[in-house]
């Protein structure tokens, strides 16, 4: 009996859970506060682009933290998006490859609780689309100039808002802007008022693995830093025939002008320089045939517009700059100042043409200025919050 006796106390002891005492009263601990659920991508799901980020859910959560890593433990870098409900890792993931995902809710008890999904990513496309970038690294650029984003291929509609979620400007100072859908293959952001001078911006495209429909992908991630130089404006007046050029709120010269005659009247509108040309040739023939065309070498040429409109050096006209419009729709300036401008100007810095009879036709060039903000607002392919700022990842 003594024997029979210790076997049975033996057994209890041995089937005791960690929730109960060993006495077999209930474990009166409640559960902790936070809850955590991964969304996406799910546990054992095959073939996730690579693009993926993690989509989680945590309530009563104080803090919450995402790891992620590859089938050799190795950890992937990577931060939360602005609103918090995601996480992306800070590249595409590789092609193939199986991660662990972890995400940890800790509560105001501070008893933390995680949840994990394990995936693997799809094979390598066959299809992938090319994304590139109009401005490089380092590159210092004026107060009206926008970040130009081109895609290899047209983006359907309905794959934008997936497009600009991961298209990321950090401005410092932080300043509020927007991306803009000028055409299915690009897309462009200014922010609301012409960038503060000497800001520094970053702006991100983490398209790498990203489905664009079709059965195409993004090909890579895209990152480019740039600098805001001065505040170098130029405002022309039709009716005095003068620019006024400010820098930094200064005015700094004041140049006599001759703009388009009447036949070829220059366009009126706010335009930014988009090239600088310090030798080229004007050549119209084709355009204005035999009778009206002609063939100029020029000088200190900076392009306004698609259409042909520059502001450049025109010695021929300099005894009418001031007075009389003479040109076929260029702003002309004398040599000096032809020369003082093109020494002084940068790709990007904003150009103010008043009073013409005719009105600047949007996509005749970069004409993101010459939409309001609230025009320029229903370009974004996600809803744009008043005040949102660059540095929220807008």
């Amino acid at each position: 009996m003594a024997g029979l006796l210790t076997g049975v106390l033996t057994l209890t002891a041995a089937c005791a859970s960690g929730d109960q005492p060993a006495d077999g009263t209930p474990d009166s601990t409640p559960p902790p506060l936070a809850s955590a659920v991964i969304v996406e991508p799910a546990a054992e799901a095959q073939d996730v682009p690579a693009s993926t980020g993690i989509t989680f859910t945590a309530e009563e959560s104080r803090e919450t933290t995402v790891a992620l890593v590859d089938s050799a433990g190795a950890a992937v870098e990577g931060g939360l998006t602005a609103d918090g409900a995601s996480w992306l890792p800070a590249g595409a993931l590789e092609y193939g490859e199986t991660y662990t995902a972890t995400v940890t809710a800790t509560g105001d008890d501070d008893r933390p609780v995680t949840a994990t999904s394990t995936f693997t990513t799809m094979a390598k496309p066959d299809q992938q689309v090319r994304i590139s970038s109009f401005l490089g690294d380092g590159q210092v650029v004026g107060v009206g100039m926008p970040l130009i984003v081109k895609f290899g291929r047209d983006i359907p509609e309905e794959y934008r808002d997936d497009v600009q979620r991961r298209m990321t400007v950090t401005a410092t100072p932080a300043q509020e802007g927007t991306w803009h859908w000028v055409s299915p293959a690009e897309v462009r952001y200014r922010p609301r008022e012409f960038w503060q001078a000497d800001s520094t911006v970053s702006y991100r495209v983490q398209a790498g693995g990203l489905p664009l429909g079709d059965g195409w992908y993004g090909r890579a991630d895209l990152t480019v830093d740039v600098k805001i130089g001065a505040a170098l404006i130029m405002t022309v007046e039709n009716e005095t025939k003068q620019m006024v050029v400010t820098k930094d709120g200064e005015k700094v010269r004041t140049i006599p002008v001759s703009l388009g005659k009447t036949s070829t009247p220059s366009s009126s509108g706010t335009m930014v320089v988009i090239e600088k040309l310090r030798e080229t040739v004007f050549d119209t023939y084709d355009e204005l045939g035999p009778d009206e065309g002609y063939r100029t070498d020029i000088e200190y040429a900076q392009r306004l517009t698609w259409g042909g409109e520059f502001i450049h050096a025109a010695p021929w006209s300099e005894g009418q700059q001031g007075s009389v419009n003479v040109s076929h729709g260029c702003v002309n300036v004398s040599m000096a100042d032809g020369a003082w401008l093109f020494e002084n100007t940068r790709i990007g810095d904003p150009v103010q043409v008043k009073g013409t009879e005719r009105k600047l036709q949007n996509g005749n060039g970069w004409t993101d200025w010459n939409l309001s903000w609230e025009e320029y607002v229903k370009g974004s392919a996600l809803p744009v919050e008043s005040g949102a700022s660059p540095s929220a990842g807008t």
